[in-house]
């Protein structure tokens, strides 16, 4: 957090604060009286909102995510007043020994001064949640706006370039029935293929789905292309149960199959070999991993567009850490986010 400037100005309006707090001032000595206790109210104010402020950092550090707000709370709660004790005590040193009559050193003067220095170590740490809040709360408000832009848009695209679905179920229904029975293969691959368009349009307007739904839907997709590809794609599925119930972006995870199977090789001599996986071990991400082996002919080389709606989708829904993309020695690895 920037607030060079909030600290130019409030440190010295609240040293002021506590100055007049401390008064009246009156009488001969009234204005030299007055100019002491600013700067010393200033000297300890200054000491406080630095260490206050020190302190609720490296709380939001360890404690960043909406659902440990009321831990980070406490937490600043308690160790406010430790902080107040111990620094009212090292605070008051250098001034007894400038004047010992006025800063003594004895229990009960420093107990009732730790008491009176809570006022403006409560007053910072206020004022930085309040801030950090308004900020979190402006940010999702944004971002709330663009994810309903996003979608609203992909909405009317859509709307502007598909069948209509009806028409698409009716047709793959007719064709089901022109199918020989004794065709399995033929009828299986019709029914994935009106599972897998079927799922795409109930993912539209949703900005997340369960792991377990996408992965379903995976496996139907890979199904399809299963019938096409046969043991040139190899495809390794390695979920932790636990994590099914995780979300990711909907359609995110056919993306990186999609661009996995159109741009490398897959032949008998050159298997794709295609794993997803998501364990106990890194239960945060989900793994989507394949073989590099770039086509040389047939397709254009890829242009990042699709990855990088994928970066685009997962940054609005603002997970706690960012779509990761890892290039090792034969592989071609893409990490999402599970929210």
């Amino acid at each position: 957090m920037n607030d060079r400037r909030f600290r130019l100005w409030g440190i010295p309006t609240l040293a002021l604060l506590i100055t007049l707090l401390n008064g009246p001032y009156a009488g001969a000595d009234a204005g030299p009286r007055f100019v002491i206790s600013l700067g010393v109210s200033l000297y300890f104010t200054t000491g406080f909102w630095i260490g206050s402020r020190a302190l609720w950092a490296w709380l939001l550090r360890r404690l960043p995510r909406v659902d440990q707000t009321p831990r980070r709370l406490w937490a600043l709660a308690g160790l406010s007043v430790v902080f107040t004790a111990v620094a009212t005590v090292l605070l008051t040193l250098p001034l007894h020994w400038w004047r010992p009559a006025w800063f003594p050193l004895r229990p009960a003067v420093l107990l009732r001064q730790a008491r009176f220095d809570l006022l403006p170590t409560l007053v910072v740490q206020t004022l930085y949640e309040a801030i950090y809040f308004f900020q979190q709360w402006e940010q999702n408000v944004r971002r709330a706006n663009q994810l309903a832009s996003a979608s609203t848009q992909a909405q009317l695209d859509a709307l502007q370039s598909q069948l209509d679905p009806h028409f698409l179920f009716n047709s793959l229904n007719t064709l089901s029935a022109l199918i020989e029975p004794e065709n399995e293969p033929a009828q299986q691959f019709v029914e994935q293929l009106a599972d897998v368009y079927r799922y795409v349009l109930l993912a539209q307007g949703r900005p997340t789905v369960p792991l377990a739904e996408e992965l379903a839907f995976i496996e139907t997709y890979l199904g399809l292309h299963k019938a096409r590809f046969r043991d040139n794609l190899v495809v390794q599925i390695d979920i932790a149960p636990g994590l099914l119930a995780r979300h990711v972006a909907p359609l995110s995870v056919q993306l990186l199959v999609e661009n996995a199977l159109k741009h490398n090789v897959a032949s008998r001599e050159h298997p794709l070999h295609l794993r997803l996986a998501a364990t106990a071990d890194h239960p945060d991400m989900l793994l989507v991993e394949n073989t590099l082996r770039p086509r040389t002919a047939g397709l254009a080389p890829g242009t990042g567009t699709g990855l990088a709606n994928v970066r685009q989708r997962y940054h609005l829904l603002a997970p706690a850490r960012p779509v990761e993309i890892q290039q090792p020695a034969g592989k071609f690895v893409v990490k999402l986010p599970l929210l």
